[in-house]
This record gives structure tokens, C-alpha cells and sequence, in this order.
């Protein structure tokens, strides 16, 4: 396995870590979950920066349906679709880079400088908005794109130290949710802001200092390891470190990046990953678009009916990633059919509400909010299907595996608002909506049965390119036997693996 700066590392076998004491600490809140929901409140702001223009820029550009004290910006459909997508122009550049950096500047310090980056843009938008045009918001939105590609990345090094293998789902989960949670809030408040005394701008002002408190906080408060942080009890320290059962070594691995390219598991996983960031981000970005053409609400409305979904599938995220994680445990799915189980559940049950959605009349608004939270709620359980198959297929280049992938996957999110604009071309029109439904149902039923047929929870061959695995069970005196294609070794740290930010 790859540790936080680019080494090999040992890996404490389950015999070898029975033999040293594991007892929990003493207090029951530590400098663990300190750091957790300080990464949680970081990932909660990058998730609302990412969606202040969501329903924002319906105020922004219909004075009717938000406070008319403030300017009203002649921006069309096609324009607004181009600003929605102009983030993840700069979010697909900078995955793999960003892996690069966390791993060699650290990521408790390139985490933090993301946030106040985001933050500061953002703003910075009301101004750019009235006196520079649509054209400088864009570019805002490409800089925060750029600098929350490396969030993921960062997440996944500071879990990795320190979160305990025994307490790494709950922890991961707990900060991979803020995002939705994020979600939610900052729908809430931008329709309820826009249609305040306050007006529109107030949205950007108000997230983007949120955002910037939250880096400096974090920058100050969190650390990149137990290691560097000065005042944590010994015992906590001693529990996360022996739980992990992580020895590292200068030894570094070469990635085997052909091979990888050649691997056809891999392709199933960035097949069906990019349908999941096409459905995500075109319901995402079109939804307030959607609610408000089609059933003509106002903006508080169209932020409470948007950001039901969205809390609805936050809730739903503890007791699906319990309920997989037990199923595994106790024997009554291997690995990999509770990748493909949940991984269907995540993107058939959307594909089937979509359709229904489709045929939707005008004067039917409360059925149209129940199948959009059905689509977005059940989407949740794809964070365990395929959002963990990165470490199934190598846990020691699932950090390269996530920059490919979601960089490919990202482009599905830039191109998702764009060609949304194509299709619907009069968006009162309920049948050139049931258009782009019907082809989201369709990417979400193709990636899918991609990640059925060829998908797997196999370590593949190319996982271990040094071959010294078998030498290293030898000189230990234990045997590598396999269980769900999963060495022990390897599967006693299965667990250590997080969610992206699809």
C-alpha cells in the first residue's frame, strides 16, 4: 500500500496485531473526531460553494421570483449552463496534480489553502457579476474548480492517518456526508437569502466567508497526523497508530500506468463512475431550473423543494453504509456482490424514477418532488458500490486509480449542464425535459451494467508490481490465503479505504 508520501508500507498482518494491545482510549471524544469534523465542515463548504450558483442564479436573472431591489443580469439559459459548468473546468485539471502535492507539501496545509481559495473567489462574484460580466464569474468559478480538485485527494491522506480501522467507516462517512449536508444548507439558505431583505449577493457573501473562517480554522486547529499533533493523549495516539498496523518504509512503488490503462476492471469502474457524475451534476445544477419553469414556484420554494432530495439522502447515507458493511461481516454477501448490489440500487432506482419523472404534468408538482427525492436518495447507496472499487482493485494505487477516473468523469459533468441546454431548449416544455430524463436513465442503466459485467472486487495483478508480497508472508510465517479475491492481509485493511467526490 502507498502512505501519504508516495512509500511502500507494511502492512501488521491480523495475527501479528492480535498480539498487541488494542484497548480504546479513555475519552470518548478525541482529537480523532476533532479532526474528522473539522475535515467535515471543510467538506460542507466546498460542496456549497460548489452549488451557490444552483438556485442563485435563477435570482439573479428573474428579479420576479427574488428580491427586485437588486440588479437583474440578462443572462439566458445557454449562458447560465456555461457558468454552471465552468467549476468543473478547472476541477477535472487537477486531481492527479493534486494527489502530487498532498502527498509531498502536505495535505493538512494544501487543504486548508483550497478552502480560503474558494472562499476568497467566491466573494468576489456579486462584483464580478454586475461589472465585469458573465465572462469573470466564469473564471472565478474555473479558479474554485481548480483548487477543490485536490480536496479529495487530501481527504483521503488525512483519513488515512487518522482514522482507526475500526472506526474508518463511521469517520469517513461522518466526513464524506458533509458534502450533501452541504448541499442541503446552501439550497436552503440561497433561495431563502435571494428572496430576503439581504438580496442575491448576499449568498456569495455569506458562504464565501463561512468557507474562508473554515480554512483558517482548520489551518490553525487541524493537523496532518497524530504524529504532529502536540497535545493528544498517548493512549488515543497509541490506538490509532496500532489499529492501523501501518509500518512505513523508504521503499517506493513505480506505478504501473499501462497496465493499469489496460486493465478492463478499471474501465468498468471509470464507465460507471462517469454515468454517476452525469446524473449527479445534470440533476444537481437543473433541478431549481426545472422546479421553477415547470411549476412556476418562487424562490423559496425552488430552494426548499431542491434541497429535499438532498437531505433525504444524507439521512439515508448511515443506515445503507451500516446495513452493507454488517451484510459483508456476517457472510451473506461477499465483497464484490455488495459492490454490485448496492452499485444498482444507486443508479437503476434513479434511472426508473427519471423515466417516471418524465411523464410529470404541470399541475402535479407534489409527485414530481417525491420521484426527484427517490432518484437522488437512493443514489447514496452508490457510495458503496463503485466509490469503493478503487481499493478493491489496488490498495496501493487507488489514489492514482481516483485521478484517473474522476478526472475522465468530471468531463460527464461539465458536458451534463451543457447538452441539458441543448435538449431543453423551452423550459416550461415538459416534454423537452422528459428528453434529457430519458437520456440520463439510459447512461445510468448503461454504466451500471457495465460495472455488472465486468466489474470485480479482484486485486489485480498489476497491484504489486515489486511481485514481494508472497516473499514477505514467507518471512513473516504466514501464508497469503485469499477470501473474496481478497488476501487477508489486504482485506484485514479493506475497511481503510473512502468515498470521492464523484
Amino acid at each position: 500500500m502507498t502512505h501519504a508520501h508516495g512509500k511502500r508500507v507494511s502492512i501488521i498482518s491480523i495475527s501479528e496485531r492480535m498480539q498487541i494491545p488494542t484497548s480504546k482510549p479513555k475519552a470518548w471524544f478525541g482529537c480523532r473526531h476533532t479532526q474528522a469534523l473539522l475535515m467535515a465542515m471543510g467538506f460542507f463548504c466546498c460542496y456549497a460553494i460548489r452549488v451557490t450558483t444552483s438556485v442563485t442564479l435563477e435570482a439573479m436573472t428573474d428579479s420576479s421570483k427574488a428580491n427586485p431591489d437588486f440588479p437583474e443580469l440578462p443572462w439566458n439559459d445557454r449562458t447560465k449552463g456555461v457558468i454552471q459548468s465552468s467549476f468543473f473546468w478547472g476541477y477535472v485539471c487537477t486531481q492527479i496534480i493534486g494527489s502530487i502535492v498532498a502527498q509531498r507539501w502536505g495535505a493538512h496545509k494544501l487543504y486548508s489553502l483550497a478552502l480560503f481559495t474558494c472562499g476568497s473567489v467566491t466573494l468576489l462574484i456579486p462584483a464580478l457579476a454586475q461589472y465585469c460580466g458573465w465572462e469573470a464569474v466564469c473564471a472565478s468559478r474555473v479558479i474554485a474548480g481548480l483548487f477543490q480538485g485536490s480536496v479529495l485527494p487530501c481527504l483521503h491522506t488525512l483519513l488515512s492517518k487518522w482514522a482507526p480501522i475500526e472506526e474508518r467507516g463511521r469517520l469517513s462517512t461522518f466526513v464524506y456526508a458533509g458534502g450533501w449536508i452541504g448541499n442541503v444548507i446552501c439550497l436552503l439558505s440561497t433561495g431563502l437569502l435571494s428572496g430576503s431583505s439581504l438580496g442575491w449577493p448576499s449568498c456569495f457573501y455569506i458562504w464565501g466567508t463561512i468557507t474562508v473562517l473554515s480554512s483558517i480554522l482548520f489551518f490553525t486547529v487541524g493537523k496532518e497526523s497524530p504524529n504532529e499533533h502536540l497535545s493528544i493523549p498517548q493512549d488515543e495516539k497509541e490506538y490509532i497508530e496500532t489499529s492501523l498496523g501501518i509500518m512505513e518504509t523508504e521503499e517506493k512503488l513505480s506505478t504501473p500506468w499501462i497496465k493499469i490503462l489496460s486493465s478492463r476492471p478499471m474501465w468498468a469502474l471509470l464507465v460507471t463512475q462517469s454515468a454517476q457524475n452525469w446524473g449527479f451534476w445534470m440533476l444537481l445544477s437543473k433541478i431549481p431550473s426545472y422546479i421553477g419553469k415547470v411549476f412556476n414556484s418562487n424562490i423559496e420554494q425552488n430552494g426548499m423543494v431542491t434541497a429535499l432530495p438532498y437531505l433525504t439522502a444524507w439521512l439515508l447515507s448511515f443506515p445503507v453504509s451500516f446495513i452493507s458493511d454488517l451484510l459483508i461481516r456476517r457472510n451473506v454477501l461477499t465483497i464484490q456482490a455488495s459492490r454490485k448490489v448496492c452499485n444498482t440500487i444507486g443508479q437503476w432506482i434513479p434511472a426508473v424514477a427519471l423515466i417516471a419523472l418524465g411523464y410529470v404534468g404541470k399541475d402535479h408538482q407534489d409527485i414530481a418532488v417525491t420521484l426527484l427525492v427517490v432518484a437522488v436518495a437512493s443514489n447514496v447507496a452508490i457510495y458503496c458500490g463503485h466509490n469503493v472499487n478503487h481499493m478493491d482493485l489496488s490498495p496501493n494505487f487507488a489514489g492514482p486509480l481516483m485521478g484517473i477516473t474522476n478526472t475522465v468523469a468530471n468531463i460527464c459533468s461539465i458536458l451534463a449542464p451543457l447538452i441539458c441546454d441543448i435538449i431543453v431548449t423551452h423550459p416550461t416544455n415538459v416534454e423537452e425535459w422528459r428528453n434529457i430524463f430519458f437520456l440520463s436513465s439510459i447512461i445510468y442503466f448503461v454504466g451500471n451494467s457495465v460495472f455488472i459485467l465486468f466489474g470485480t472486487s479482484q486485486i489485480q495483478p498489476w497491484n504489486d508490481p515489486m511481485e514481494k508480497r508472497k516473499d514477505a508472508d514467507v518471512n513473516s510465517g504466514t501464508e497469503s490465503t485469499q477470501e473474496n479475491g481478497i488476501p487477508h492481509k489486504i482485506k484485514d485493511i479493506e475497511n481503510m479505504s473512502v468515498d470521492k467526490d464523484t
